[in-house]
């Protein structure tokens, strides 16, 4: 069977059998050839640097993986289609445990929006990658904009007809 999902583009992950009990920082630099993966998987024109600092925390049932993300970025202007380039800066906070912990309400519901960004931890490995990748995604301007950019566009059908979008039915009007 042909899996689908495309591997994303920062393939690191963190045994946590390398994690000591006080916790582990850290910090990744993007390669050149993952920047390149980057701009691809988000469709943006380049990924100029990307620097990652994290720290993982040992908790009963699982791990807490907090950092921040400092990249720069080209993207294109959705109008003018230039580069325009940016820095993005994110923090993340993820906790990745064995078992979902359930919170209930006094009524017995299950409360499935509260507390932090909680990841299932498959196997034996934390997804640093994929929580840096969709920080990154996260962070990424969706509409770029260059200063003073601006839409000025007109329909040419509605010009050579008159402003007035009615004014068309009006002269079929008055061909009956």
């Amino acid at each position: 069977m042909t899996d689908l999902i495309e591997p994303l583009p920062l393939d690191w992950t963190i045994d946590v059998a390398d994690i000591p009990e006080r916790g582990r920082k850290g910090s990744r630099t993007a390669t050149e050839t993952e920047r390149a993966e980057l701009s691809k998987a988000l469709d943006i024109l380049s990924c100029e640097s990307l620097e990652v600092t994290y720290s993982i925390t040992p908790l009963a049932g699982g791990y807490r993986l907090q950092g921040g993300i400092d990249a720069a970025v080209n993207q294109a202007c959705v109008i003018t289609l230039e580069p325009i380039a940016s820095r993005v800066a994110e923090s993340f906070s993820v906790d990745f445990r064995r078992e979902q912990p359930r919170v209930v309400d006094d009524e017995g519901d299950i409360e499935i929006l509260t507390g932090a960004d909680v990841e299932p931890l498959m196997g034996e490995q934390i997804e640093l990658g994929r929580i840096v990748y969709e920080a990154l995604s996260a962070g990424l301007d969706p509409y770029p904009r260059k200063t003073g950019a601006e839409f000025d566009w007109s329909d040419p059908k509605q010009s050579a007809t008159g402003s007035n979008p009615f004014a068309v039915l009006g002269k079929l009007k008055d061909r009956s």
